[in-house]
Protein backbone atom coordinates (compact mmCIF):
# COMPACT_ATOMS: atom_id res chain seq x y z
CA UNK A 1 0.00 0.00 0.00
CA UNK A 2 2.77 2.34 0.95
CA UNK A 3 5.48 1.33 -2.22
CA UNK A 4 4.98 4.76 -3.61
CA UNK A 5 6.25 5.86 -0.19
CA UNK A 6 9.30 3.76 -0.14
CA UNK A 7 10.06 4.26 -3.81
CA UNK A 8 10.31 8.10 -3.28
CA UNK A 9 13.05 7.15 -0.24
CA UNK A 10 14.96 4.04 -1.55
CA UNK A 11 18.52 5.07 -2.97
CA UNK A 12 18.62 4.56 -7.17
CA UNK A 13 21.17 4.97 -10.01
CA UNK A 14 17.99 6.94 -12.13
CA UNK A 15 15.62 8.76 -9.76
CA UNK A 16 13.01 10.20 -11.19
CA UNK A 17 12.26 14.30 -10.34
CA UNK A 18 10.31 13.50 -7.69
CA UNK A 19 12.78 11.17 -5.59
CA UNK A 20 15.58 13.59 -6.96
CA UNK A 21 13.75 16.62 -5.24
CA UNK A 22 13.57 14.94 -1.91
CA UNK A 23 17.38 14.28 -2.05
CA UNK A 24 17.67 17.74 -2.39
CA UNK A 25 15.40 18.63 0.15
CA UNK A 26 16.88 16.54 2.64
CA UNK A 27 20.24 17.58 2.11
CA UNK A 28 19.11 20.95 3.03
CA UNK A 29 16.69 20.47 5.36
CA UNK A 30 18.97 17.94 7.52
CA UNK A 31 21.77 20.27 7.45
CA UNK A 32 20.81 23.10 8.63
CA UNK A 33 20.04 21.14 11.59
CA UNK A 34 23.32 20.14 11.97
CA UNK A 35 24.38 23.22 11.03
CA UNK A 36 23.08 24.21 14.50
CA UNK A 37 24.75 21.75 16.62
CA UNK A 38 27.62 23.82 18.75
CA UNK A 39 31.11 22.59 19.51
CA UNK A 40 32.19 25.09 21.64
CA UNK A 41 31.56 28.43 20.03
CA UNK A 42 31.54 26.99 16.63
CA UNK A 43 29.35 25.68 14.56
CA UNK A 44 29.06 24.45 10.62
CA UNK A 45 26.59 26.19 9.88
CA UNK A 46 25.27 26.11 6.03
CA UNK A 47 28.26 24.11 5.18
CA UNK A 48 26.68 21.09 6.74
CA UNK A 49 24.03 20.94 3.90
CA UNK A 50 27.28 19.93 2.02
CA UNK A 51 28.10 16.79 4.53
CA UNK A 52 25.00 15.96 4.89
CA UNK A 53 24.77 15.68 0.88
CA UNK A 54 27.88 13.83 0.92
CA UNK A 55 26.49 11.05 3.68
CA UNK A 56 23.71 10.68 1.33
CA UNK A 57 25.69 10.35 -2.04
CA UNK A 58 27.82 7.68 -0.25
CA UNK A 59 23.78 6.40 0.94
CA UNK A 60 23.15 5.79 -2.86
CA UNK A 61 21.08 8.56 -3.34
CA UNK A 62 21.31 10.63 -6.51
CA UNK A 63 20.17 12.97 -9.19
CA UNK A 64 20.20 13.84 -12.67
CA UNK A 65 23.31 15.14 -14.24
CA UNK A 66 22.00 17.76 -15.77
CA UNK A 67 19.60 18.73 -12.58
CA UNK A 68 22.69 18.56 -10.90
CA UNK A 69 24.42 21.00 -12.51
CA UNK A 70 21.50 23.51 -13.01
CA UNK A 71 20.99 23.30 -9.42
CA UNK A 72 24.66 23.57 -8.75
CA UNK A 73 25.26 26.58 -10.79
CA UNK A 74 22.19 28.72 -10.29
CA UNK A 75 22.31 28.48 -6.38
CA UNK A 76 26.13 30.02 -6.95
CA UNK A 77 24.74 32.64 -9.26
CA UNK A 78 22.17 33.33 -6.47
CA UNK A 79 24.73 33.48 -3.65
CA UNK A 80 27.57 35.22 -4.65
CA UNK A 81 24.73 38.06 -6.97
CA UNK A 82 23.42 38.39 -3.05
CA UNK A 83 26.72 39.03 -1.55
CA UNK A 84 27.47 41.59 -4.17
CA UNK A 85 24.60 43.60 -3.59
CA UNK A 86 25.29 43.90 -0.02
CA UNK A 87 28.97 44.69 -0.03
CA UNK A 88 29.26 46.48 -3.17
CA UNK A 89 28.65 50.28 -1.31
CA UNK A 90 30.47 49.50 1.50
CA UNK A 91 33.62 47.84 -0.71
CA UNK A 92 34.07 51.05 -3.40
CA UNK A 93 33.77 53.25 -0.52
CA UNK A 94 36.13 51.51 1.35
CA UNK A 95 39.34 52.19 -0.96
CA UNK A 96 39.21 55.46 0.05
CA UNK A 97 40.37 54.64 3.69
CA UNK A 98 42.49 51.68 4.15
CA UNK A 99 41.00 49.57 1.82
CA UNK A 100 43.85 49.28 -0.66
CA UNK A 101 46.10 47.89 2.27
CA UNK A 102 43.18 45.39 3.57
CA UNK A 103 42.71 44.31 -0.60
CA UNK A 104 46.82 43.98 -0.82
CA UNK A 105 46.76 41.26 1.98
CA UNK A 106 43.80 39.44 0.86
CA UNK A 107 44.91 39.37 -2.51
CA UNK A 108 48.54 38.35 -1.73
CA UNK A 109 47.11 35.63 0.34
CA UNK A 110 45.40 34.22 -2.36
CA UNK A 111 48.30 33.98 -4.91
CA UNK A 112 50.51 32.73 -2.02
CA UNK A 113 47.57 29.68 -1.80
CA UNK A 114 47.94 29.48 -5.92
CA UNK A 115 51.62 29.23 -5.74
CA UNK A 116 51.62 26.53 -2.68
CA UNK A 117 48.88 24.28 -4.83
CA UNK A 118 50.84 24.47 -8.00
CA UNK A 119 54.00 23.28 -5.96
CA UNK A 120 51.80 20.43 -4.10
CA UNK A 121 50.84 19.63 -8.08
CA UNK A 122 54.11 19.56 -8.99
CA UNK A 123 55.97 18.13 -6.58
CA UNK A 124 53.63 14.89 -4.88
CA UNK A 125 51.92 14.52 -8.26
CA UNK A 126 48.44 15.30 -7.22
CA UNK A 127 46.68 16.18 -10.41
CA UNK A 128 46.17 19.66 -10.94
CA UNK A 129 41.97 19.15 -10.62
CA UNK A 130 42.81 17.72 -7.23
CA UNK A 131 44.98 20.30 -6.32
CA UNK A 132 42.66 23.09 -7.06
CA UNK A 133 40.06 20.98 -5.20
CA UNK A 134 42.27 21.03 -2.44
CA UNK A 135 42.87 24.86 -2.34
CA UNK A 136 39.16 25.64 -3.06
CA UNK A 137 38.20 23.58 0.36
CA UNK A 138 41.65 23.93 2.48
CA UNK A 139 40.15 28.20 2.54
CA UNK A 140 36.19 27.02 2.22
CA UNK A 141 36.29 28.71 -1.46
CA UNK A 142 32.58 28.13 -2.75
CA UNK A 143 33.13 30.15 -6.23
CA UNK A 144 36.51 28.43 -6.77
CA UNK A 145 35.52 25.35 -6.79
CA UNK A 146 32.40 26.44 -8.90
CA UNK A 147 34.68 27.99 -11.58
CA UNK A 148 37.67 25.19 -11.40
CA UNK A 149 34.48 22.85 -12.64
CA UNK A 150 33.12 24.94 -15.17
CA UNK A 151 36.53 25.31 -16.44
CA UNK A 152 36.81 21.72 -16.73
CA UNK A 153 33.19 20.81 -18.53
CA UNK A 154 34.32 23.15 -20.86
CA UNK A 155 37.49 21.90 -21.54
CA UNK A 156 36.08 18.49 -22.50
CA UNK A 157 33.60 20.35 -24.37
CA UNK A 158 36.18 22.25 -26.93
CA UNK A 159 38.17 19.41 -27.07
CA UNK A 160 35.51 16.70 -27.04
CA UNK A 161 37.48 14.43 -23.78
CA UNK A 162 35.14 11.67 -22.26
CA UNK A 163 33.25 12.53 -18.92
CA UNK A 164 35.32 10.90 -16.92
CA UNK A 165 38.73 12.45 -18.44
CA UNK A 166 39.21 14.68 -15.55
CA UNK A 167 38.60 13.70 -11.81
CA UNK A 168 36.15 16.11 -9.55
CA UNK A 169 37.64 18.49 -7.65
CA UNK A 170 34.48 18.50 -5.53
CA UNK A 171 36.03 15.37 -3.75
CA UNK A 172 39.04 17.11 -2.62
CA UNK A 173 36.88 20.02 -1.87
CA UNK A 174 34.95 18.06 0.71
CA UNK A 175 38.34 16.00 2.33
CA UNK A 176 39.85 19.57 3.34
CA UNK A 177 36.66 21.70 3.82
CA UNK A 178 36.70 21.21 7.78
CA UNK A 179 40.61 21.99 7.80
CA UNK A 180 40.07 25.48 6.25
CA UNK A 181 36.89 25.98 8.72
CA UNK A 182 38.78 24.99 12.09
CA UNK A 183 42.25 25.79 10.89
CA UNK A 184 41.39 29.34 10.21
CA UNK A 185 39.57 29.89 14.09
CA UNK A 186 42.94 28.11 15.59
CA UNK A 187 45.02 30.64 14.14
CA UNK A 188 42.61 33.18 15.23
CA UNK A 189 43.04 31.73 19.09
CA UNK A 190 46.61 31.07 18.71
CA UNK A 191 47.46 34.75 17.09
CA UNK A 192 45.74 36.43 19.78
CA UNK A 193 47.78 34.22 22.39
CA UNK A 194 51.18 34.38 21.07
CA UNK A 195 50.50 37.93 20.32
CA UNK A 196 49.42 38.76 23.95
CA UNK A 197 46.49 40.88 22.35
CA UNK A 198 44.76 42.96 24.94
CA UNK A 199 41.25 43.34 23.81
CA UNK A 200 40.49 46.45 25.27
CA UNK A 201 43.53 48.43 24.40
CA UNK A 202 42.74 47.26 21.05
CA UNK A 203 39.39 48.69 21.31
CA UNK A 204 40.25 52.02 22.56
CA UNK A 205 42.90 52.28 19.77
CA UNK A 206 41.02 51.49 17.11
CA UNK A 207 38.20 54.12 18.39
CA UNK A 208 40.76 56.89 18.90
CA UNK A 209 41.52 56.11 15.12
CA UNK A 210 38.27 56.21 13.73
CA UNK A 211 38.17 59.46 15.31
CA UNK A 212 40.53 60.58 13.27
CA UNK A 213 38.92 59.12 9.82
CA UNK A 214 35.06 59.80 10.80
CA UNK A 215 32.91 59.58 7.85
CA UNK A 216 29.57 59.47 8.64
CA UNK A 217 26.72 62.37 8.06
CA UNK A 218 26.01 64.03 11.29
CA UNK A 219 24.04 67.56 12.16
CA UNK A 220 25.36 69.78 14.75
CA UNK A 221 23.50 73.27 16.39
CA UNK A 222 25.77 76.56 16.25
CA UNK A 223 25.66 80.23 17.36
CA UNK A 224 26.54 83.23 14.66
CA UNK A 225 28.87 85.14 16.28
CA UNK A 226 31.85 86.20 13.46
CA UNK A 227 30.58 89.68 12.52
CA UNK A 228 32.09 88.69 9.22
CA UNK A 229 28.84 86.65 8.37
CA UNK A 230 25.90 88.97 10.07
CA UNK A 231 24.50 90.73 7.21
CA UNK A 232 25.52 88.17 4.43
CA UNK A 233 23.08 85.50 2.96
CA UNK A 234 24.39 81.86 2.75
CA UNK A 235 24.70 81.93 -0.42
CA UNK A 236 27.64 84.85 -0.02
CA UNK A 237 28.90 82.80 3.11
CA UNK A 238 29.45 79.90 1.18
CA UNK A 239 31.41 82.04 -1.88
CA UNK A 240 33.57 83.69 -0.27
CA UNK A 241 34.74 81.22 2.40
CA UNK A 242 34.96 78.22 0.43
CA UNK A 243 32.32 76.52 2.13
CA UNK A 244 31.86 72.85 0.61
CA UNK A 245 29.67 69.86 1.29
CA UNK A 246 27.70 71.29 4.33
CA UNK A 247 24.11 71.65 4.30
CA UNK A 248 21.62 74.58 6.17
CA UNK A 249 18.64 72.73 7.73
CA UNK A 250 17.37 74.93 9.81
CA UNK A 251 17.89 78.49 10.96
CA UNK A 252 16.34 80.48 13.82
CA UNK A 253 16.69 84.28 14.67
CA UNK A 254 17.89 85.09 18.20
CA UNK A 255 14.89 85.95 20.66
CA UNK A 256 12.13 84.10 18.58
CA UNK A 257 10.92 80.37 18.75
CA UNK A 258 10.05 80.65 15.23
CA UNK A 259 12.31 77.81 12.94
CA UNK A 260 12.65 77.52 9.24
CA UNK A 261 14.64 75.63 6.54
CA UNK A 262 16.15 78.24 4.85
CA UNK A 263 16.95 79.13 1.07
CA UNK A 264 20.65 79.40 -0.35
CA UNK A 265 19.11 83.95 -0.40
CA UNK A 266 18.52 83.47 3.29
CA UNK A 267 20.40 86.29 5.12
CA UNK A 268 22.10 85.35 8.40
CA UNK A 269 21.57 87.79 11.34
CA UNK A 270 23.37 88.09 14.69
CA UNK A 271 22.57 85.17 17.14
CA UNK A 272 21.10 82.97 14.47
CA UNK A 273 20.85 79.38 15.33
CA UNK A 274 21.75 77.19 12.47
CA UNK A 275 21.43 73.26 12.17
CA UNK A 276 23.82 72.26 10.19
CA UNK A 277 24.55 68.71 8.11
CA UNK A 278 28.02 67.42 7.00
CA UNK A 279 30.95 65.33 8.05
CA UNK A 280 32.13 65.88 11.07
CA UNK A 281 35.60 67.83 9.92
CA UNK A 282 33.53 70.07 7.28
CA UNK A 283 31.12 70.96 10.45
CA UNK A 284 34.04 71.77 12.54
CA UNK A 285 35.29 73.76 10.05
CA UNK A 286 32.40 75.53 9.68
CA UNK A 287 31.44 76.47 12.94
CA UNK A 288 34.88 78.03 13.31
CA UNK A 289 34.69 80.54 10.70
CA UNK A 290 30.92 81.51 11.78
CA UNK A 291 30.96 81.80 15.34
CA UNK A 292 30.39 78.69 18.10
CA UNK A 293 28.48 75.62 19.05
CA UNK A 294 25.12 75.73 19.94
CA UNK A 295 23.06 74.21 23.09
CA UNK A 296 20.18 75.98 22.11
CA UNK A 297 16.57 73.61 22.15
CA UNK A 298 14.06 75.47 20.20
CA UNK A 299 15.55 74.87 16.92
CA UNK A 300 15.18 71.26 17.30
CA UNK A 301 11.27 71.61 17.72
CA UNK A 302 9.04 69.91 15.00
CA UNK A 303 6.18 72.83 15.35
CA UNK A 304 7.23 74.62 12.80
CA UNK A 305 9.78 72.76 10.82
CA UNK A 306 9.52 68.55 10.87
CA UNK A 307 11.73 66.03 9.94
CA UNK A 308 10.58 62.92 7.91
CA UNK A 309 12.40 59.68 6.46
CA UNK A 310 11.26 59.14 2.87
CA UNK A 311 12.08 56.15 0.11
CA UNK A 312 12.04 56.40 -3.16
CA UNK A 313 9.36 54.52 -5.38
CA UNK A 314 8.20 56.00 -8.00
CA UNK A 315 9.73 56.90 -11.15
CA UNK A 316 8.97 60.95 -10.80
CA UNK A 317 12.03 60.69 -8.62
CA UNK A 318 14.31 57.73 -9.97
CA UNK A 319 17.46 58.79 -11.93
CA UNK A 320 16.56 62.22 -10.80
CA UNK A 321 19.00 64.63 -9.38
CA UNK A 322 18.23 66.75 -6.07
CA UNK A 323 18.62 69.81 -8.27
CA UNK A 324 16.15 68.16 -11.12
CA UNK A 325 13.70 67.50 -8.61
CA UNK A 326 13.81 70.89 -6.89
CA UNK A 327 12.15 70.03 -4.04
CA UNK A 328 12.85 73.38 -2.43
CA UNK A 329 11.86 75.85 -4.84
CA UNK A 330 8.78 73.63 -5.44
CA UNK A 331 7.61 72.30 -1.93
CA UNK A 332 9.94 74.29 0.58
CA UNK A 333 11.23 70.86 1.60
CA UNK A 334 15.18 70.59 1.83
CA UNK A 335 16.93 67.25 1.75
CA UNK A 336 19.52 66.93 4.17
CA UNK A 337 20.79 63.40 3.28
CA UNK A 338 20.26 60.33 1.62
CA UNK A 339 21.07 57.19 2.64
CA UNK A 340 22.24 54.20 0.18
CA UNK A 341 22.47 50.46 0.97
CA UNK A 342 23.19 51.31 4.70
CA UNK A 343 25.98 54.67 3.56
CA UNK A 344 24.95 58.08 4.11
CA UNK A 345 25.58 60.43 1.32
CA UNK A 346 25.39 64.27 1.81
CA UNK A 347 22.30 66.01 -0.04
CA UNK A 348 24.19 67.79 -2.89
CA UNK A 349 22.08 68.90 -5.70
CA UNK A 350 24.17 67.04 -8.40
CA UNK A 351 23.32 63.76 -6.58
CA UNK A 352 21.31 61.45 -8.61
CA UNK A 353 18.55 59.17 -6.80
CA UNK A 354 18.10 55.72 -7.29
CA UNK A 355 15.13 53.55 -6.52
CA UNK A 356 15.00 52.48 -2.80
CA UNK A 357 16.96 54.86 -1.65
CA UNK A 358 15.96 57.09 1.44
CA UNK A 359 15.86 60.84 1.83
CA UNK A 360 15.88 62.78 5.52
CA UNK A 361 13.81 65.90 4.56
CA UNK A 362 13.05 68.71 6.71
CA UNK A 363 10.13 70.92 6.29
CA UNK A 364 6.34 71.86 6.82
CA UNK A 365 4.62 68.65 7.43
CA UNK A 366 1.96 69.76 4.95
CA UNK A 367 4.96 70.12 2.20
CA UNK A 368 6.49 67.02 3.00
CA UNK A 369 3.11 65.20 2.10
CA UNK A 370 3.11 67.27 -0.99
CA UNK A 371 7.04 66.42 -1.56
CA UNK A 372 5.79 62.49 -0.91
CA UNK A 373 3.56 62.47 -3.78
CA UNK A 374 6.46 62.63 -5.81
CA UNK A 375 8.96 60.51 -3.78
CA UNK A 376 6.73 57.98 -3.28
CA UNK A 377 7.40 56.35 0.00
CA UNK A 378 5.45 53.10 -0.27
CA UNK A 379 6.92 50.48 2.11
CA UNK A 380 4.10 47.94 0.92
CA UNK A 381 5.90 48.39 -2.67
CA UNK A 382 9.61 47.96 -0.96
CA UNK A 383 8.63 44.85 0.66
CA UNK A 384 7.48 43.52 -2.74
CA UNK A 385 10.44 41.67 -4.87
CA UNK A 386 11.17 43.49 -8.28
CA UNK A 387 11.77 40.39 -10.38
CA UNK A 388 12.39 42.52 -13.36
CA UNK A 389 15.70 44.14 -11.60
CA UNK A 390 16.24 40.87 -9.76
CA UNK A 391 16.62 38.61 -12.92
CA UNK A 392 17.89 41.06 -15.38
CA UNK A 393 20.82 41.63 -12.88
CA UNK A 394 21.31 37.86 -13.18
CA UNK A 395 20.97 38.31 -16.96
CA UNK A 396 23.64 41.38 -16.68
CA UNK A 397 26.48 39.20 -14.40
CA UNK A 398 26.10 36.27 -16.67
CA UNK A 399 26.40 37.61 -20.37
CA UNK A 400 29.80 39.16 -18.26
CA UNK A 401 30.35 35.85 -17.21
CA UNK A 402 30.39 34.02 -20.34
CA UNK A 403 32.47 37.15 -22.73
CA UNK A 404 35.26 34.96 -23.71
CA UNK A 405 38.69 36.36 -23.25
CA UNK A 406 41.42 34.50 -25.57
CA UNK A 407 45.03 34.32 -23.92
CA UNK A 408 47.63 32.59 -25.91
CA UNK A 409 48.50 29.33 -24.90
CA UNK A 410 45.77 28.81 -23.20
CA UNK A 411 43.21 25.40 -24.41
CA UNK A 412 39.94 27.55 -23.88
CA UNK A 413 39.44 31.03 -23.55
CA UNK A 414 39.34 32.17 -20.32
CA UNK A 415 35.90 33.44 -18.98
CA UNK A 416 35.02 35.21 -15.15
CA UNK A 417 32.19 32.31 -15.64
CA UNK A 418 28.97 31.85 -13.59
CA UNK A 419 30.79 33.06 -9.97
CA UNK A 420 32.43 36.26 -10.53
CA UNK A 421 30.29 37.55 -13.48
CA UNK A 422 27.24 37.96 -11.58
CA UNK A 423 29.70 39.11 -8.53
CA UNK A 424 30.62 41.82 -10.60
CA UNK A 425 27.11 42.93 -11.67
CA UNK A 426 26.30 43.18 -8.23
CA UNK A 427 28.88 44.93 -7.34
CA UNK A 428 28.61 47.30 -10.52
CA UNK A 429 24.91 47.82 -10.15
CA UNK A 430 24.92 48.55 -6.20
CA UNK A 431 27.70 50.78 -6.78
CA UNK A 432 25.57 53.22 -9.17
CA UNK A 433 22.27 52.41 -7.81
CA UNK A 434 21.17 50.48 -11.15
CA UNK A 435 22.04 50.33 -15.11
CA UNK A 436 18.53 51.25 -16.62
CA UNK A 437 15.62 49.17 -15.63
CA UNK A 438 17.43 47.58 -13.33
CA UNK A 439 17.80 48.70 -9.68
CA UNK A 440 20.44 47.70 -6.94
CA UNK A 441 17.69 47.55 -4.28
CA UNK A 442 16.73 44.45 -2.31
CA UNK A 443 15.20 44.72 0.77
CA UNK A 444 17.64 42.91 3.94
CA UNK A 445 15.38 39.83 4.38
CA UNK A 446 15.17 39.19 0.54
CA UNK A 447 19.08 39.31 0.18
CA UNK A 448 19.86 37.30 3.47
CA UNK A 449 17.26 34.51 1.77
CA UNK A 450 19.18 34.53 -1.44
CA UNK A 451 22.13 34.10 -0.46
CA UNK A 452 21.35 31.04 1.83
CA UNK A 453 19.18 29.29 -0.70
CA UNK A 454 21.89 29.73 -3.29
CA UNK A 455 24.70 28.78 -1.03
CA UNK A 456 21.92 25.66 0.39
CA UNK A 457 21.34 24.81 -3.05
CA UNK A 458 25.15 24.86 -4.41
CA UNK A 459 26.36 22.69 -0.96
CA UNK A 460 23.73 20.02 -1.72
CA UNK A 461 24.68 19.59 -5.31
CA UNK A 462 28.25 19.39 -4.78
CA UNK A 463 27.75 17.01 -1.72
CA UNK A 464 25.32 14.40 -3.55
CA UNK A 465 27.40 14.51 -6.60
CA UNK A 466 30.60 14.01 -4.68
CA UNK A 467 29.45 11.52 -2.19
CA UNK A 468 29.44 8.56 -5.12
CA UNK A 469 31.94 7.03 -4.49
CA UNK A 470 33.61 9.30 -1.54
CA UNK A 471 34.94 6.36 0.61
CA UNK A 472 36.22 4.46 -2.41
CA UNK A 473 38.17 8.10 -3.67
CA UNK A 474 39.19 9.06 0.12
CA UNK A 475 40.92 5.45 0.33
CA UNK A 476 42.51 6.02 -3.60
CA UNK A 477 43.75 8.72 -3.17
CA UNK A 478 44.98 8.63 0.66
CA UNK A 479 42.66 10.86 2.20
CA UNK A 480 44.85 11.63 5.08
CA UNK A 481 47.40 12.44 2.78
CA UNK A 482 45.34 15.37 1.30
CA UNK A 483 44.09 16.93 4.27
CA UNK A 484 47.86 16.62 5.66
CA UNK A 485 48.30 18.55 1.84
CA UNK A 486 45.33 20.76 2.54
CA UNK A 487 47.11 22.64 5.93
CA UNK A 488 50.07 23.67 3.86
CA UNK A 489 47.33 25.84 1.65
CA UNK A 490 45.43 26.96 4.99
CA UNK A 491 47.98 27.54 7.29
CA UNK A 492 51.20 29.32 5.40
CA UNK A 493 49.24 32.00 4.00
CA UNK A 494 47.39 32.74 7.00
CA UNK A 495 50.37 32.45 9.09
CA UNK A 496 52.32 35.54 6.73
CA UNK A 497 49.43 37.40 6.31
CA UNK A 498 48.75 37.75 10.47
CA UNK A 499 53.04 38.77 10.92
CA UNK A 500 52.88 41.12 8.24
CA UNK A 501 49.79 42.63 9.02
CA UNK A 502 50.51 42.70 12.54
CA UNK A 503 54.46 43.61 12.56
CA UNK A 504 54.10 45.86 8.77
CA UNK A 505 51.21 47.52 9.02
CA UNK A 506 50.42 47.69 12.50
CA UNK A 507 46.86 46.69 11.86
CA UNK A 508 44.22 46.56 14.73
CA UNK A 509 43.85 43.48 15.94
CA UNK A 510 40.06 43.23 15.21
CA UNK A 511 40.46 44.29 11.95
CA UNK A 512 43.49 41.66 11.00
CA UNK A 513 40.50 38.94 12.47
CA UNK A 514 37.99 40.60 9.58
CA UNK A 515 40.50 40.36 6.79
CA UNK A 516 41.86 36.68 7.77
CA UNK A 517 38.22 35.90 7.34
CA UNK A 518 37.63 37.20 4.26
CA UNK A 519 40.96 36.36 2.74
CA UNK A 520 39.39 32.67 3.47
CA UNK A 521 35.90 34.12 2.21
CA UNK A 522 34.65 32.04 5.66
CA UNK A 523 31.59 33.28 7.06
CA UNK A 524 31.87 30.38 10.36
CA UNK A 525 35.36 31.64 10.54
CA UNK A 526 33.62 35.90 10.79
CA UNK A 527 30.59 34.39 12.98
CA UNK A 528 33.57 32.79 15.35
CA UNK A 529 35.61 35.94 15.83
CA UNK A 530 32.37 38.23 16.38
CA UNK A 531 31.79 36.02 19.43
CA UNK A 532 34.91 35.26 20.59
CA UNK A 533 36.50 38.80 20.66
CA UNK A 534 32.76 40.34 21.23
CA UNK A 535 32.67 42.64 18.80
CA UNK A 536 31.04 43.80 15.25
CA UNK A 537 34.39 45.31 14.32
CA UNK A 538 35.80 42.12 12.24
CA UNK A 539 32.62 42.31 9.49
CA UNK A 540 34.08 45.97 8.15
CA UNK A 541 37.34 44.63 6.94
CA UNK A 542 35.71 40.96 6.02
CA UNK A 543 33.54 42.79 4.03
CA UNK A 544 36.02 45.59 2.06
CA UNK A 545 38.08 42.36 1.05
CA UNK A 546 35.18 39.90 0.11
CA UNK A 547 34.54 40.86 -3.00
CA UNK A 548 38.24 40.87 -4.43
CA UNK A 549 39.45 38.20 -2.72
CA UNK A 550 36.67 36.05 -4.33
CA UNK A 551 37.13 37.27 -8.25
CA UNK A 552 41.03 36.63 -6.58
CA UNK A 553 40.48 32.77 -6.23
CA UNK A 554 37.79 32.20 -9.38
CA UNK A 555 40.60 33.62 -11.26
CA UNK A 556 43.36 31.44 -9.50
CA UNK A 557 41.20 28.28 -10.01
CA UNK A 558 40.52 29.01 -13.23
CA UNK A 559 44.04 29.67 -14.24
CA UNK A 560 45.10 26.76 -12.72
CA UNK A 561 43.28 24.39 -14.32
CA UNK A 562 43.48 26.15 -17.80
CA UNK A 563 47.39 26.11 -17.78
CA UNK A 564 48.19 22.70 -16.12
CA UNK A 565 45.22 20.23 -16.64
CA UNK A 566 46.21 17.57 -18.84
Amino acid sequence: MFEWFKILFTPTDEPEMTQALIVLFLAISVGFFVGRIKIGNVSLGVSAVMFVGLFLGHLGYSMDAELIQFVREFGLILFVYGIGIQVGPSFFSSFKKEGIIFNALGVGTVFLGGIITYLIHLLVNVKIENAVGLMSGSVTNTPGLGAAKSTLIEIQKQLNLPADHFSDPAIAYAITYPVGVFGIILIIILAKNILKIDLSKEAVLLNEKNKDSENRIVRQKCRVTKPEIIGKTIKQVFKEFHIDNVIISRQKHSGTKAVYSPSIDSIIQQKDVLMVVAKQKDIDAFINIVGKVSTDLFIESEDDVTTKILSVTKETATHKTLAQLDLYNQFDVRVTRVIRSGLELLAQPTLELYYGDTLMVVGDRHAIQEAEKIIGNSKKILLEPDFLSLFGGLIFGVIIGSIPILIPSLPVPLKLGLAAGPLLAALFISRYGGVGVIHSYINNGAIHFMKDFGICLFFAAVGIKAGHGFYDNFVANNGLMWIYYGCYITFIPLTILVLISRFVFKLNFYQMVGIMSGSYTDPAALAFSTKYLDSDIPNQSYATVYPLVTISRILVAQLLILLFAS
